[in-house]
């Protein structure tokens, strides 16, 4: 029997090759505008040719950037070395020690309107620092040490408005320091040191009441140090300039500065004295003239580090001085004195001896005698004196006998007032942006596509949450309340990150009221807090200081591995 025929199937699939083919060939008439990348998202063609621009005017001996193909169908699914994309953008380019040489585009610079980060150190890129940085509002992070960068520094830099960390320091830079690199109230690290810049320093600069890291040293700088550190400038236009810029970083001071190696002359401002926090004071080998401000001696309580020597100061050190940092500070200052046994001040002279009074005088001069009557008042006044300072000091006994035993009274009572007084200061230190940071400490905006915020105690680090969330990290141990990291900074800098657990830390507003008391806790024998950052998905990291021999249970017990166990008393208070 013979069955009725199929119809083939032929046409329906070449209908469907036909369909096919058209959408191929829509896809490459839009290739030029557009490309899909890993995750779904195109990138702009603004931002493709400005990644070719870059790879053609850089030398690349080793094929790093061989990944940087033709096509660009990849350039933000993580195949092109280097190349961090948000929503088709390219926001960050992260290209150290990879041997590149040639120059940086200028052109293709421009075109990354979006980027927030730009990482060249330590290659052997050279020619000028484009101008088209001013065409990058959103730029944040520019690191650009160890190369052959030249020329001036452009003044464009100051279109970015929000440029946390600059640092161009060991390149072949000229030229006067634009008082535009200051324009970002968010600039907390500026190096440029181990250059060639010349004129002199803007006041602009110092001024700065967001900077926390200043290095200007090893350059060719001369003129007197401007006497406007710590937001108070010397002049009113500049003090209008500046009125009304307020930091993210709140009313932060420098910890770090060094102008050391320059030819910077005139006096040692006074307005060094304003600067509480500072930790580390380089001014060696300058001509630096005059004496060194006696109100320096307030700052001896913070200062780590202090060099004034090769200049030529004279007069007397402040003694706090001369005791806390001895004569190596001092040396080469021919005309100072009074910082070692070997440089003692001359004696002032004694008074000249007075002409003796003649007979008749000393008659006419001589002590009057007291009356009975004034003596009786006198004494009495005295004997009310000594009743009354008694008095004063069996009430100062007892006010503090009374303080001493109600706050041995309950331990959780005092807890809750702690936590509320750290919330008060904080409310303080943010009221004018409507924050809520730590005490002591200052909001720093992620600088990342994730949000969160960072916050800052005081301490000799300076860093923004992209370099946090981009630093190389190890693990150095776990625990039951996280994971503890060895990280390196973008600068070198070593940290431990301590990463707590999600499901048993506390919500985010009882973690910041007991972490900024945790921050405001500084003793020789703990391990002080220098940041925390929370993540916009509930990520809790604690900052602290890395401590490359170990903890005291090691050197005791003979281990090899990093204990954990100061740390663990932090995270015990904060998980508790």
């Amino acid at each position: 029997m013979l069955l009725p025929r199929r119809s083939s199937p032929a046409p329906t699939r070449l209908l469907s090759l036909f369909l096919f083919l058209v959408l191929v060939a829509a896809s490459a008439q839009q290739g030029h505008h557009h490309h899909p990348a890993g995750d779904g998202v195109v990138i702009s063609q603004a931002d493709y040719q400005g990644l070719q621009a870059i790879r053609h005017d850089l030398a690349d001996p080793y094929g790093f950037l061989r990944t940087w193909n033709d096509t660009g169908l990849t350039a933000c699914s993580g195949a092109w070395l280097g190349i961090k994309c948000v929503l088709g953008n390219v926001v960050a380019i992260t290209l150290p020690w990879r041997g590149l040489g040639g120059s940086l585009s200028q052109r293709g610079l421009g075109q990354l309107t979006r980027l927030r980060r730009l990482s060249l150190h330590d290659n052997d890129i050279a020619g000028p620092i484009p101008a088209s940085l001013g065409f990058l509002p959103d730029l944040r992070g520019l690191y650009l040490f160890n190369n052959r960068f030249s020329g001036a520094i452009p003044a464009s830099i100051g279109g970015c408005v929000a440029l946390q960390a600059f640092d161009a320091s060991g390149n072949h830079l000229t030229g006067a320091i634009p008082p535009a690199v200051a324009n970002s109230t968010k600039l907390i690290r500026l190096n440029l040191s181990r250059n060639a810049l010349s004129d002199q320093i803007p006041a602009e600069v110092v001024a700065s009441g967001s900077l926390l890291y200043l290095d200007l040293s090893y350059n060719n700088l001369s003129g007197q140090i401007p006497d406007a550190f710590a937001g108070f400038p010397s002049s009113s236009k500049l003090l209008n300039n500046n009125n009304n810029k307020e930091a993210i970083t709140g009313s932060y001071q420098l910890v770090f500065l060094s102008l050391a190696h320059n030819s910077l002359d005139g006096p040692i401002p006074e307005s060094l004295t304003r600067l509480a926090k500072l930790q580390q004071l380089d001014l060696s080998a300058n001509n630096l003239n005059g004496s060194i401000p006696p109100s320096l001696d307030n700052l001896t309580a913070t200062l780590q580090s202090f060099n004034v020597s090769y200049n030529n100061l004279s007069g007397a050190v402040p003694p706090s001085l001369a005791r806390k940092f001895g004569e190596p500070s001092f040396t080469g200052n021919i005309q100072l004195c009074g910082y070692s046994a070997s440089t003692p001040c001359p004696a002032s002279p004694s008074p000249a001896p007075s002409v003796p009074a003649s007979p008749a005088e000393g008659e006419s001069h001589g002590r009057r005698k007291f009356s009975t009557k004034e003596l009786i008042l006198i004494i009495a006044g005295i004997v009310i004196g000594v009743l009354v300072l008694l008095l004063l000091c069996c009430l100062l006994l007892c006010f503090l006998t009374r303080k001493k035993s109600s706050g041995s009274s309950t331990t959780t009572a005092a807890a809750r007032r702690g936590k509320q007084q750290a919330a008060t200061a904080t409310k303080d230190a943010a009221a004018g942006r409507g924050e809520k940071p730590g005490s002591g400490a200052a909001e720093v905006e992620s600088g990342g596509d994730v949000g969160g915020k960072l916050v800052h105690f005081d301490g000799p680090l300076a860093f923004t949450a992209d370099d946090l969330l981009c630093a190389t990290a190890e693990i150095m141990g776990k625990s039951t309340y996280g994971t503890v990291y060895k990280a390196t900074l973008e600068d070198g800098s070593l940290v431990a990150v301590k990463r707590l657990r999600e499901k048993i830390t506390k919500g985010h507003k009882e973690f910041e009221a007991e972490a900024a008391v945790l921050g405001r806790i500084r003793h020789p024998n703990l391990l002080a807090l220098r940041a925390y950052y929370l993540g916009p998905k509930g990520e809790k990291l604690l900052v602290f200081d890395y401590m490359p021999k170990g903890s005291l249970s090691a050197f005791l017990h003979g281990q090899t591995f990093l204990s954990l166990s100061v740390l663990h008393c932090y995270i015990d208070f904060l998980c508790s």
